[in-house]
């Protein structure tokens, strides 16, 4: 129990963990009954990146799911698996935020204020530069291709205006079906770019692939933000153009 101001607080009822250290820490309480124990509901999903094999099934396996077309699923797959970027700014990607600067196609990643959406990733480092399998494959064209102010069609949005939560529960059906791992959701293709790109024999500093996920600097310093928001578009380039899959996974146009 905890006495305060004369009123009798039962500890183990409204103290929530945390408060109990701290109190604990500052003597009000003789000891925190919680430590040690675990609130854990069931055990935890650990994410990793995919592998070829598992990428080779996912994308050759029969569509099935007329709510999301087979194209709709291989553009946003492709473009997961080489930039990193997150479902939900590809989903939200629209025609404005494909971009030709220098003669470099990009995607700007920045938030939408008439739709209220907005990205988890820095606005300020909110950029990705085209890997040449994704202008290949034809995706400069759906900005004259596609209706509306979206890039890429055929995504429903639910109620709450967020565009793709009926693609991420087709992509985990659609996973399962084909009997591969909880461990490697959508998500995970940031594991795979990040860990393809710290793995290639390339000269690719790992400040430049923070830079390429819109991660914070590993080292935070006034020096490494200084210089995470002046990097080159040529180090972005020698950074996106090392991702790479064997030819024969992404099925063309």
């Amino acid at each position: 129990m905890l006495r305060i101001r004369g009123t009798t607080y039962h500890f183990r009822r409204i103290v929530p963990p945390a408060l109990r250290s701290v109190l604990k820490q500052r003597e009000l309480v003789k000891k925190n009954p919680w430590t040690g124990w675990s609130f854990e509901n069931g055990p935890k999903t650990i994410r990793r990146g995919w592998s070829t094999q598992e990428l080779q099934i996912l994308m050759t396996g029969d569509w099935p799911r007329s709510s999301v077309p087979e194209i709709t699923f291989n553009i946003i797959t492709m473009i997961g698996a080489y930039s990193g970027l997150r479902l939900g700014e590809i989903c939200h990607l629209r025609k404005e935020d494909l971009q030709t600067i220098d003669g470099i196609p990009r995607f700007v990643i920045q938030p939408h204020t008439d739709s209220g959406w907005s990205p988890n990733t820095d606005p300020e480092h909110g950029l990705f530069l085209f890997t040449p399998e994704l202008i290949e494959a034809g995706l400069l064209e759906l900005k004259d291709t596609t209706n509306g102010s979206y890039l890429i069609p055929a995504i429903n949005t639910s109620k709450d205006g967020v565009r793709g939560t009926t693609f991420g529960r087709v992509f985990i059906v659609e996973k399962a079906r084909l009997g591969l791992p909880a461990e490697i959701p959508f998500h995970s293709f940031r594991h795979s770019v990040s860990t393809q790109l710290r793995n290639v024999t390339a000269d690719i500093r790992e400040i430049w692939i923070d830079r390429l996920l819109g991660h914070e600097a590993t080292h935070k310093s006034q020096g490494t933000s200084t210089y995470l928001s002046g990097i080159t578009t040529a180090n972005l380039r020698q950074t996106v153009e090392a991702i790479s899959y064997p030819d024969d996974i992404f099925r063309k146009g």
